[in-house]
């Protein structure tokens, strides 16, 4: 599988499955100060071009302002033009959707930078030319996710950041899997940004959200170790992958044992209320004839139609013997 195409999908993922990560990301990229706990307000992510549809990584509204991020693994010259086209397009739909007076304000937005190197710039930028002479310059943020320490992800709470954690060893990969001391440096800090991600997420109060990002941590560093798998299976283990798939062995089976109850029950349930119906039936029919005779009918009646339907002829048998005793009693 291609770089970006896993990279993006995780990237696309977390945003999907838990979009509040995005806000500690904006705070810290922006300035902003907004709490964990705002609403966010996600935006179509395809938009129409002279060039057909265009598709972003994320838009979202948070507070009085549109945000656009695009997660970007490896240097691509034309990403300032794209970068432009895509919140030219965003602004354009915001004004017609406000109405006259046109206005286009432009999104706030970056690209985060899975890789970098000594020549990434901090911006891409574009002078854009207007016809009566005047000009403008485009400008928009790059954000290096190397350049953040494990210890400014967490005080920060960049969990966005986490799972592309491993990305900064890979020019090292190969040297790490042949040294068993490097192996074990390695897998030690894998153990120890699972122990901060657990307290994270404890103090965040979001348990699924360590489920969610193990996953995704799993996801990509079974990616990058793909030609190394004895160094692939111990940083998977330090990451917790064994307890999650433990986890879902167990979530799997109770879901199986629950779905069994539910078929149990809903066929009990199905065969008392049949039961009831026909004999209200039965009574209807009955009723010129006499009550025991329809009685008789209606129950006799509906139990031939579910012995057709393989219903078991024990359970069948003792509930038209519990109705008929309590409509007797009535």
């Amino acid at each position: 599988m291609a770089d970006n195409t896993v990279f993006d999908s995780v990237f696309k993922t977390m945003v999907h499955r838990s979009p509040q990560l995005m806000i500690p990301f904006i705070n810290e990229v922006f300035g902003r100060n907004y709490p964990q706990d705002s609403p966010i307000v996600r935006f179509s992510d395809e938009h129409e071009s002279l060039r057909g549809t265009i598709i972003d990584d994320t838009v979202f509204r948070l507070a009085e302002k549109i945000y656009h991020v695009e997660c970007q693994s490896t240097a691509d010259a034309s990403m300032v033009v794209r970068m432009i086209e895509y919140d030219f397009h965003i602004a354009l739909e915001e004004a017609l959707n406000e109405g006259e007076p046109y206005e286009l304000d432009f999104p706030a937005s970056c690209v985060l930078y899975l890789r970098h190197t000594a020549k990434t710039p901090d911006t891409l930028n574009m002078k854009v030319n207007l016809p009566n002479g005047g000009s403008f310059q485009y400008e928009t943020k790059i954000v290096k996710a190397q350049l953040f320490s494990s210890d400014e992800i967490f005080s920060k709470s960049l969990l966005l950041l986490l799972p592309y954690y491993l990305m900064r060893y890979e020019q090292s990969l190969s040297a790490i899997a042949s040294d068993d001391q490097r192996t074990e440096q390695l897998v030690y800090e894998c153990s120890e940004l699972r122990s901060e991600l657990e307290l994270a997420v404890l103090r965040m109060g979001d348990t699924p959200l360590y489920e969610e990002l193990v996953e995704l941590i799993i996801k990509v560093s079974d990616h990058l170790l793909a030609a190394y798998e004895t160094l692939q299976k111990r940083v998977r283990k330090a990451m917790g992958g064994e307890v999650l798939e433990l986890w879902r062995e167990r979530a799997e089976r109770l879901e199986r044992e629950a779905e069994a109850r539910g078929i149990e029950q809903g066929r009990e349930q199905g065969l008392e209320q049949g039961l009831e119906q026909g004999l209200e039936q039965g009574l209807e029919q009955g009723r010129e004839q006499g009550r025991a005779q329809g009685l008789e009918q209606g129950v006799d009646g509906l139990a031939a139609e579910l012995r057709k339907l393989g219903i078991d002829e024990r359970m069948l048998d003792e509930a038209i013997s519990s109705m008929k005793a309590e409509r007797n009693k009535s």
